[in-house]
């Protein structure tokens, strides 16, 4: 579908993840993130007395893409770049008074440079910016773990780019990895924060003092002994059964022989 033009950018709400970018000049790149599946705002420079404003999306293999060109607030079609990039279109909206394009539910083809023109009587402002998308942190959840004198406390999240952080009882710990040990009579509120360009999001949890025996060690210890148990029992009836068929083997001996010795003496 075409660009809807309007005269205000919608209300962002804090349910959503909107991010606001500004062109720099040309051959001054800066970065740019944007929220997976959320809204993108690239704003170009201002310059309210334009004659055109063109819009496109610079490829790796150095091909153009059009997103947009537009003068005296109607869109035309340039033909020097025959690719639109119409992915883009179907989701953006551009605002004439602060001179935004929002680009709405961001994919990560979204991701790379774009380049503006507002070009005016005397000069062109041309500007570059590039776009990196991340997926945002998603629920955090952390777990902890007894063993050999200390406890190991983890943490895990969706998202990319994932940086974490630590505080017991409000203080920050020095370590910036997914899990921590600490410990094992450590107690108090644990605190794993985690943060990427696009968002972030905590997790709070109660330690207490490690039991003095652990559970799985305990668990372990009950299994091989139930192992250790089984085996005797089957030792015990192995040897009840060898020990049967001896003792019926020595009766068929008995027998024969007294039956051997009953002939014997009959024949005489």
């Amino acid at each position: 579908m075409m660009l809807i033009f309007g005269l205000m950018l919608l209300l962002q709400t804090a349910a959503c993840l909107d991010h606001f970018c500004r062109f720099d000049q040309l051959y001054t790149i800066k970065q740019c993130y944007a929220a997976l599946g959320h809204k993108l705002n690239l704003q170009m420079k201002l310059n309210y007395q334009y004659l055109d404003l063109r819009f496109y999306k610079r490829l790796n293999n150095g091909s153009i893409l059009r997103v947009f060109s537009m003068k005296k607030n109607k869109e035309y079609e340039d033909y020097y770049y025959d690719y639109a990039y119409e992915s883009i279109r179907n989701r953006s909206e551009f605002f004439f008074d602060n001179m935004t394009l929002s680009i709405n539910n961001v994919i990560r083809a979204d991701s790379g440079i774009y380049r503006s023109y507002v070009i005016n009587i005397d000069m062109v402002i041309a500007s570059e910016l590039q776009v990196i998308v991340e997926a945002p942190i998603g629920s955090v959840k952390v777990s902890t773990n007894c063993s050999s004198n200390q406890r190991s406390v983890f943490c895990s999240s969706e998202g990319d780019q994932l940086l974490y952080n630590w505080t017991l009882n409000g203080d920050p710990l020095m370590d910036g990895n997914s899990s921590i040990d600490l410990d094992e009579g450590t107690d108090g509120n644990i605190i794993c924060s985690v943060k990427n360009h696009v968002s972030h999001a905590q997790k709070t949890i109660r330690l207490k003092p490690c039991p003095a025996v652990s559970v799985v060690f305990v668990l372990v210890w009950c299994f091989q002994l139930m192992v250790l148990l089984g085996l005797l029992g089957a030792f015990h009836i192995y040897m009840r059964h060898t020990s049967g068929e001896k003792q019926e083997d020595q009766k068929v001996r008995k027998r024969r022989f007294r039956e051997g010795h009953e002939h014997t003496a009959e024949d005489s």
